[in-house]
């Protein structure tokens, strides 16, 4: 690779993303199961604290589940450089664990080389990115965007609460708010991260560099009709919540042609219907909403035209409707500076870039409100993720992963 300075050891990288890839692997699907404060998840975080304990860091964990290790003077602002270790359901390999395992690799290669930087560098797992609870609680924390009423409103899909999952792994909810990282002690935030779509590959570009990320608006809504016999209940005279449900999926194009960009995803992605059996009409239909863009003027707009659509449809087909909004995370600008650096690093490796936005939620959007943050991204073969299919090659992550590298050394200096 045509740069001068150390290189990171894709063998010893790839041996640690495998063992962070041990917790939760289902062998049956070939997915990875690790949703935050799961048994999997705690497992897999105290066992990456020990691996970087093993390599001489100093290594904690704060009141929201963060796990650090830290490289470098005791003391003074550091660079935050990390991601997450957990996962949906049934996730796959690379997404978050990468960009984890990337800076520890990153730290390992500083210490081979006998770099020791003037800035400390403090390698993160964030808690429960994945959104398990509708939000990104760990990086929320950080950078003091977490709220009292939130942390004892957020539950998951399943009813479960925030409080009560971290309660059941001994941790204490009430100590999320102390994570909040004081001004001024993190000096920059760097991540890298599947692309987890397809533009990258398809371009032949080897590297990312993310200057936007998308907000995300987590809604929830519940049609209720009359559960009756399928057979003797005829069409004219049903109030059929699943099909409620249909009609409002099957505008969803149309609001976007409306008042969305080409920087829009709306997805209805979780659904529950009851009574759920093959001869009963539906009498509720639970299901969730996520609404991407961009800008956030357009994501109100979209909000509320999702909203007016989805009464109308109830009202419509004889249902009543409840509705709650989960979580709204902005649109960010990431540092244009940083990543014009990164730009700048990446031409000097002879590496192509493309700059272009996120349309996923990442960890550093959060850290942006706090300090510069950068976003580095490697290509996903055929665009797949959040699924057992996801993959990069790993020449891809290599040329990611040194750029990677030799900005901590410019940033750590």
């Amino acid at each position: 690779m045509p740069h001068q300075g150390p290189s990171i050891r894709p063998d010893r990288l790839k041996t640690l993303l495998d063992g962070v890839n041990r917790f939760g692997f289902d062998v049956e699907t070939g997915g990875f199961n690790r949703p935050g404060f799961s048994d999997e998840d705690l497992a897999c975080r105290a066992w990456f604290g020990d691996e970087m304990r093993k390599d001489g860091l100093r290594v904690w964990s704060d009141g929201a589940g963060n796990l650090f290790g830290r490289y470098g003077p005791d003391d003074g602002p550091c660079i935050l450089a990390g991601s997450h270790l957990d996962t949906v359901p049934n996730g796959g390999a690379f997404d978050g664990s990468l960009g984890v395992c990337v800076a520890l690799e990153c730290v390992r290669t500083l210490k081979d080389a006998g770099f020791e930087p003037a800035t400390a560098i403090e390698v993160v797992a964030t808690s429960e990115e994945e959104g398990r609870f509708g939000g990104m609680l760990g990086s929320q924390a950080i950078a003091g965007l977490a709220t009292a009423d939130w942390i004892a409103r957020a539950r998951d899909a399943d009813g479960v609460r925030l409080v009560d999952a971290m309660t059941l792994q001994g941790l204490d909810p009430r100590a999320i708010l102390s994570a909040a990282r004081p001004a001024g002690t993190i000096r920059a935030f760097l991540e890298l991260h599947i692309e987890q779509g397809p533009v990258l590959e398809q371009e032949h570009v080897s590297v990312g560099i993310s200057d936007q990320v998308s907000g995300v608006c987590y809604l929830e809504y519940t049609f209720s009709g009359i559960a009756n016999h399928s057979g003797t209940t005829p069409m004219s005279m049903r109030s059929d919540a699943f099909a409620g449900l249909a009609e409002l999926a099957h505008q969803i194009p149309q609001i976007i042609k409306q008042a969305g960009t080409d920087q829009t995803r709306i997805t209805i992605g979780h659904v529950v219907l009851e009574p759920n059996q093959p001869h009963t009409i539906p009498g509720k239909a639970h299901f969730s909403i996520i609404l991407r863009d961009t800008s956030e003027s357009v994501m109100g707009m979209l909000r509320d035209m999702v909203h007016d659509r989805a009464l109308d449809v109830a009202r419509k087909s004889g249902l009543s409707l409840e509705f709650a909004e989960r979580s709204w995370l902005p649109p960010v600008q990431l540092d244009a500076d940083l990543a014009n650096r990164l730009e700048t690093l990446a031409g000097s490796m002879g590496l192509a870039t493309k700059r272009m936005p996120s349309g996923a939620g990442h960890d550093a959007q959060t850290m942006q409100s706090i300090c510069p943050s950068g976003l580095i991204f490697v290509p996903s073969r055929n665009g797949i993720s959040h699924s057992p299919g996801e993959h990069s090659d790993w020449v891809d992550i290599e040329r990611g992963a040194n750029l990677f590298l030799q900005a901590l050394i410019e940033l750590g200096k």
